[in-house]
């Protein structure tokens, strides 16, 4: 889904006396109050002044509580300073977005406050104004003073000149947008915004002045003349640079997005043209451009373009990533590996199977190396411990991220020095910070950036011989500028990943997170109503209600199992704590109600009640998302006992991001698992957000919607499906089955860039598999059936059946790609998996069913197949033929399986790996649970229970002896409540 660019405005100023400004005189206008000047000897009164929806002033950690009174504040700040023409307090106003609400919009604004100003030592007096414009439409903005002094116990002391600094600025512009955009995403608005200006943005385009429908109006009956004027010059100006050079247009379009419909075309015309006479001739213009191409149709049957500088774009950054890729020279030695390992244990880190795996990934010899994961999963520590094998093997390590946040997220958690990419790239550009041959750089939130910034990353590294190592979340907010560029690196070049969701105890559960997974949104909601887990109510309040009368009965139940309330958005969260509460105290389980002043407004907290922290704070030792019941609790501050068990106390002058933590939004829950999980479904989700919220869970999850939201479970199921992902132009190349096509590809967009021509034959070719991930096709009726005897020695130098094998190998790389990229099927390529498995079949009877089977015991064969070298896949059929065929040699098959995992367990144990030996007891009780299935199995096993160890009752199952030989489940509870 491509979004809207919403209106950006950050601006700050100083408040001086040179211009004849008061402190207390601009405070009083911004806080629409009255308050009385102690230097100038009387009051300003705005207190009439409408549109002022909330005020208060935020006093860093170590501030006299007196300044929390404006008049006193302001007026000791006037009192500190001599001059005349002193400067008294800086300034910064910025917009909020029209699609919030008051409630989010003062939200959005406190956070950020909090996070930038307050954060660093400064005192923030914080008004949002909610203004109307003469059409009646909002203006919502907000304005910060601060204070230009350090601020101590006793009072205001010297000025800080660092807050002076134009970095400081630019990286506060920067941070709200990320802070905006982030925020938009988990409310589910559409808007986003960017921080620079055209000329930042290599924009060839004079900005316009921002006029609504009403402006527009007026405008047209020839009132603001001077502005109309302005307005239209602009637009007609920039309709002649733009017909003079259609360039120009491809690539204001392509800033945001790398491929455009013909209605997106029209839209950029209209706003870059004056009148229809130049909108027709703007658009002829772009339309006759040899720079434009056209791509063909996507899934909703629109034409889609690009422009070559953006085929080249991509084409630059693929050979970039193959060149570091190719790279074998920035490995790190077993001695040190095993160094920082044993180091990391030492100080009570035991990375996890999927953290080793990352951690062998990154710390091997190629130049470059992704890692796909959830936050929350661990990824920080991991880095952690790369950060040191590598250090010790002489490299250095630097971090970068696309905002301020991220980058200090980042270096809080791995111990990696990190900046903005902004800063490393300006830095560069002066020819300072250079990377070398013994660097590696380490991007944080790489989903997050633009195809043209990371070619201009992975360009400048492998030009300077360093390692570049990218870690993103696929399920995290897309890039602000155009493409997709992790996805694409990770998909061609392979991804180490780390997640935590696949946590279902039972197959069909399994199945439908699968399902979720790969986009078969539908098919999940449908398992999950089938066994009554999906509610439809009147309304979305009396769902809500329902919601929480079944969160009570399962949690007085079963009061040993973790729980979860999870929606989409702050507010629905809010009215969920609330109702949560409610039930708690009607059944006397809190104490007395204390009011206490949270970041987010004043809440009424109890001994009992569930909390949440909302900030990361290294003092306490809690996170943005921790869990704990309140012990004690006054206005002052509260005693908290982690859900780990850790008792913090904290001040709420000191801490007050703070929470109900009954209910949670899907983003904070990514990385979870609980016994049950229990989801209101909203109008503003989407696949990302119903896939993590379906996939919480290990016994069940509960799914409540209101028919005002969704008139049915097809219309939940419609909304449940939006892929809200950026594309790249290369994913619209032709069939990638021929390689004739994939040239004619490249010729028809005459790319002639050294090897180029022969890259993206490569890579269309290749990137079909990775276009069915997660698609199972429907058995298909043999319509030609073969007698089986004598098949086996079928060898693979029949054509026929070489061509099927290597066609069916193909579909099943494809798989395997995609399950590690959520791509949904598109119907062709449903077709083409159809196809493969009825011409295998057509061979002889179940050839599928067994080459599948050989291939998911050997995976290479997936490879070697697909390659054009058959033999060894005909082999494995084979023999998977025989083995199905004969009772005894699946017997044999299964105890040596199952002797291996009960070795590989009690390895495990012996380890302290309980984490791994759970896992692979969940594994050996799918595989005696499975046993029912094959009775004739059952039989032949029946017989060899002494090697299994077993001993039989006379009329229990194998599978159930089985099961109960290997004890209950010991999973423990990450950090959510009982």
């Amino acid at each position: 889904m491509l979004f809207a660019m919403a209106i950006y405005h950050f601006s700050a100023k100083v408040i001086s006396r040179a211009n004849g400004s008061s402190a207390v005189a601009s405070a009083a206008y911004r806080s629409a109050s009255e308050l009385h000047d102690e230097r100038l000897g009387r009051n300003h009164d705005f207190s009439n002044k409408a549109g002022v929806i909330h005020s208060e002033v935020m006093l860093p950690q170590g501030a006299p509580e007196r300044l929390n009174d404006r008049t006193m504040l302001w007026n000791e700040v006037e009192a500190g300073e001599k001059r005349k023409d002193a400067q008294l307090a800086r300034e910064v106003e910025f917009s909020i977005p029209r699609e919030m609400n008051e409630k989010q919009g003062v939200a959005l604004a406190r956070d950020f406050v909090a996070e930038q100003f307050v954060k660093r030592g400064m005192v923030a007096d914080l008004n949002v104004h909610w203004d109307k414009a003469k059409d009646g439409s909002p203006k919502p903005h907000a304005h910060v003073m601060l204070s230009m002094r350090d601020v101590g116990p006793e009072g205001f002391g010297q000025k800080n000149r660092d807050w002076n600094s134009g970095e400081l600025l630019q990286g506060w512009r920067e941070a709200w947008a990320a802070h905006v955009n982030e925020r938009m995403a988990e409310l589910g608005l559409e808007g986003r915004i960017d921080h620079r200006s055209h000329a930042d943005r290599g924009i060839e385009l004079e900005p316009q002045h921002k006029i609504g429908p009403a402006g527009m109006r007026r405008l047209e009956r020839g009132e603001d003349a001077e502005r109309a004027d302005d307005h239209r010059r602009i637009a007609r100006e920039n309709g002649e640079k733009i017909a003079a050079d259609p360039r120009i247009a491809l690539d204001g379009i392509t800033r945001q997005q790398s491929t455009f419909t013909t209605r997106d075309l029209a839209m950029f015309a209209f706003r870059h043209s004056d009148g229809k006479e130049q909108f027709d001739k703007v658009m002829a213009a772009v339309r006759g451009s040899p720079e434009l191409v056209a791509l063909g149709n996507d899934g909703r049957d629109q034409e889609r373009f690009t422009s070559r500088d953006m085929i080249a774009t991509e084409a630059r950054l693929e050979k970039a990533g193959d060149e570091l890729a190719r790279r074998g020279d920035h490995g790190v030695s077993d001695r040190q590996r095993g160094g920082a390992l044993e180091a990391a244990e030492g100080r009570g880190l035991v990375l996890s199977s999927e953290q080793r795996d990352a951690f062998d990934h990154i710390t091997g010899r190629d130049g470059m190396a992704s890692v796909v994961g959830y936050a929350g999963t661990g990824k920080s520590a991991m880095l952690g411990v790369a950060r040191e094998a590598w250090e010790r093997e002489g490299y250095q390590v630097r971090g970068a991220a696309l905002s301020g946040i991220a980058a200090e997220n980042l270096e809080g958690g791995s111990g990696i020095a990190s900046r903005t990419i902004a800063s490393l790239e300006h830095g560069w550009a002066q020819g300072r910070d250079q990377l070398g041959p013994k660097d590696v750089l380490v991007v944080d939130e790489a989903g997050m950036i633009g195809t043209r910034q990371m070619e201009r990353v992975l360009s400048h590294a492998r030009d300077a011989g360093a390692k570049v190592v990218l870690v993103g979340d696929s399920e995290q907010l897309q890039a602000i500028e155009a493409g997709a560029a992790f996805r694409s690196i990770a998909e061609r070049h392979g991804a180490a990943e780390i997640t935590e969701v696949r946590r279902q105890r039972e197959g069909w559960q399994k199945e439908a997170t699968r399902a979720l997974a790969t986009g078969r949104t539908a098919e999940a909601l449908d398992a999950y109503a089938a066994h009554g887990m999906v509610h439809a109510a009147d309304t979305r309040e009396a769902a809500r209600e329902s919601l929480v009368d079944g969160w009570d009965r399962q949690r007085r139940a079963d009061p040993d199992q973790s729980r979860i309330i999870l929606t989409h958005t702050n507010a629905e969260v809010r009215e969920l704590n609330g109702e949560a509460r409610d039930r708690l105290r009607a059944n006397g389980e809190l104490g007395e109600d204390v009011a206490f002043a949270a970041d987010r407004g004043a809440r009424d907290f109890a001994t009992g009640d569930r909390l949440m922290f909302l900030r990361n704070e290294r003092s306490l030792g809690v996170k943005n998302g921790t869990l704990g019941t309140i012990e004690r609790v006054s206005p002052e501050g509260m005693t908290v006992r982690l859900d780990g068990g850790r008792e913090v106390t904290f001040a709420a002058k000191d801490y007050a991001a703070v929470d109900h933590g009954y209910a949670a939004t899907f983003h904070k829950s990514q990385g979870v698992t609980v016994d049950r999980a229990h989801v209101l479904a909203t109008p503003g989700m989407d696949r990302h957000s119903g896939y993590v919220g379906l996939s919480r869970h290990r016994e069940g999850v509960q799914l409540h919607y209101g028919r005002d939201d969704f008139a049915d479970q097809g219309k939940l199921a419609r909304v449940l499906s939006r892929d809200r992902g950026k594309d790249m132009a290369g994913d619209y190349a032709p069939d990638r089955s021929d390689q004739d096509h994939a040239r004619a590809f490249a010729d028809r967009r005459e790319i002639r860039f050294p090897e180029l021509a022969r890259q993206v034959v490569e890579k269309v070719r290749d990137k079909a598999r990775g276009m069915f991930a997660g698609f199972r096709p429907k058995p298909v009726v043999e319509k030609t059936p073969v007698a089986e005897r004598g098949e086996a020695a079928i060898g693979a130098d029949r054509p026929d059946q070489a061509k099927a094998i290597r066609d069916y190998a193909r579909v099943s790389a494809d798989v395997r790609r995609m399950k590690a990229q959520g791509l949904p099927v598109l119907p062709h390529q449903e077709t083409a998996a159809r196809h493969a498995i009825e011409a295998l079949d057509a061979t002889r009877s179940d050839a599928a069913r067994d080459l599948a089977s050989a291939m998911q015991r050997d995976p290479k064969l997936i490879d070697q197949a697909a390659s054009g070298d058959t033999s060894g896949a005909a082999r494995a059929m084979a023999e998977e033929q025989r083995v199905r065929l004969d009772p005894d040699a699946r017997a044999d098959r299964f105890v040596t399986g199952w002797q291996a995992m009960q070795r590989l367990r009690a390895g495990l144990e012996r380890a302290g790996d309980t984490a791994g030996a759970e896992k692979m007891r969940g594994r050996m009780a799918q595989a005696a649970g499975g046993l029912a299935r094959d009775p004739q199995l059952e039989s032949a096993l029946r017989r060899r229970a002494p090697e299994l160890e077993l001993k039989l009752e006379k009329d229990r199952a194998i599978g159930d002896a089985l099961a109960r030989s290997i004890g209950p489940g010991r999973e423990r509870d990450r950090g959510l409540s009982r």
